[in-house]
């Protein structure tokens, strides 16, 4: 462990401390638990625990917020965050605060089995099942899941003495079931398919299947998703008997998937080690599509599904990011020329970082705007406006001039890997496809990351999931 990362987890660990300390005999939602959630979420987004795909972080926001909806706690506030860590986990912290990992997300095949999984963690949210332990045991569990989270080590948790038995046992086989009953409800009024997440047990079972050969060949015990393992073995009846209860339920809501949403979204995830590496600060960078822009401090960055936004404190000024399929035949300074609105003046040709580009002011009757083209596997499209746009021009072209690629030194794999679909060729089994895959028990991943462990083959033509560096 390098110094920085031993100075947050001793920070990590002080905190934690701390809260433990402070806390009552039990927690209650609406005091210490609260209280609980707040700084261990604070903390987490300080030491950068979250994944850096906005895109993503909306997408799983928005489908917790429907489950939420219509739970039996519509109007309590839920934050759900993806955290960047390969392991297979999810997780809810008092005060609404549900976690799941992007170790887990690369596992599940559709937006259904992802509804079942954040189903689950509400469950033990509007269960109260944090308030029906103790505190410390809650303390305990929060301190190790995220110094393992920051760290990636279960030594470094062990050390601590917080980790093992207290966070595999979770919260207990009645809690856990218990949350797939409320979870299960969830989503069939959500309009989700129940049967799903009887698909997310399998997804996970296959996982603990590959663990126990893996811990027969090393020696060492392998951890899980907060007792899931455990407590739900794949043929469970009261399981079974749980989530098909739920489906009967009184009312049909149309399924609120949108074809093909899921797969884009984790299309280009990271997969294994993180990316997330020294970053400056007032610079955004998009890990997905590999950009980054300086941006004045103060300002803020919003990254939605068509655009990226930097605004100014105050809304007096903007930079709105757009991109389209690149034409190797088109010039950026015919592609800016072509979009533009009003009459062009003030045109530069742009080359920095190696990408070129071209910018120009256009003006109309009743304003003026800084737009730019730069080509980077697509074109990017920019469109500064600001209300006194001859004192901010300046301001808006030097954001656009700082756009650039993320540099190897801002990412923390030295050779990174992600995921990918493809459709099987003709002829290709996962084994052949394994060949060509650089990673650990490669054959074996593939299979468990497309629900064909352990022996599976999928048909020609399937899309499916693999791993690329």
């Amino acid at each position: 462990m390098n110094i920085s990362l031993l100075a947050k987890t001793l920070g990590l660990l002080a905190s934690l401390a701390l809260v433990s300390a402070c806390s009552n005999t039990t927690v209650s939602a609406g005091g210490q638990e609260v209280k609980v959630g707040d700084e261990m979420h604070a903390k987490m987004l300080a030491d950068d625990a979250f994944y850096d795909d906005p895109e993503l972080q909306a997408y799983v926001n928005r489908v917790g917020q429907r489950l939420v909806t219509t739970s039996d706690l519509p109007n309590k506030t839920f934050t759900f965050t993806v955290v960047d860590s390969q392991d297979i986990n999810a997780f809810a912290l008092p005060g609404g605060y549900i976690y799941i990992n992007r170790g887990l997300l690369a596992y599940l095949d559709n937006e259904a089995e992802l509804a079942g999984v954040l189903g689950h963690e509400i469950g033990h949210i509007t269960g109260g099942h944090h308030g029906r332990q103790k505190t410390q045991k809650i303390s305990n569990q929060v301190m190790a899941a995220t110094v393992y989270i920051l760290t990636g080590s279960s030594d470094v948790a062990d050390a601590s003495t917080m980790y093992g038995q207290e966070l595999i046992s979770g919260f207990g086989r009645e809690m856990e079931l218990e949350a797939d009953e409320y979870g299960a409800q969830y989503m069939h009024k959500s309009g989700y398919d129940t049967e799903y997440l009887l698909e997310v047990i399998g997804v996970l079972k296959n996982q603990e299947q590959f663990q126990r050969v893996k811990a027969k060949s090393s020696g060492k015990p392998t951890g899980t998703y907060h007792g899931l393992y455990a407590t739900h073995p794949r043929n469970d009846q009261r399981l079974k008997t749980v989530i098909r209860t739920a489906s009967e339920l009184d009312g049909y809501v149309e399924s609120p998937e949108v074809p093909g949403e899921f797969r884009r979204h984790i299309d280009g995830m990271v997969w294994g080690e993180s990316v997330q590496g020294e970053q400056e600060e007032n610079r955004y960078y998009h890990t997905k599509l590999g950009f980054t822009f300086e941006h004045p401090p103060g300002w803020t960055v919003d990254a939605g599904s068509k655009s990226v936004v930097a605004k100014a404190p105050d809304n007096s000024a903007s930079v709105t990011i757009t991109l389209r399929r690149r034409d190797g035949n088109t010039a950026p300074e015919a592609v800016l020329e072509g979009a533009a609105t009003g009459e062009l003046s003030e045109g530069k040709a742009l080359d920095q970082a190696g990408l070129q580009g071209y910018t120009a002011v256009a003006s109309s009757a009743s304003s003026s705007h800084r737009l730019a083209v730069i080509d980077y596997n697509y074109s990017f499209l920019f469109d500064g406006k600001g209300n006194d746009f001859a004192a901010q021009d300046p301001v808006l072209l030097s954001i656009i001039e700082s756009f650039r690629p993320i540099h190897p030194k801002e990412r923390k794999a030295s050779n990174p890997s992600y995921v990918t679909y493809i459709q099987v060729p003709r002829g290709a089994t996962l084994s052949s496809l394994a060949a060509g895959t650089r990673i650990p028990d490669a054959e074996a991943q593939l299979r468990l990351i497309n629900g064909f462990y352990p022996r599976g083959e999928p048909r020609t033509g399937d899309w499916i999931k693999t791993i690329k560096q």
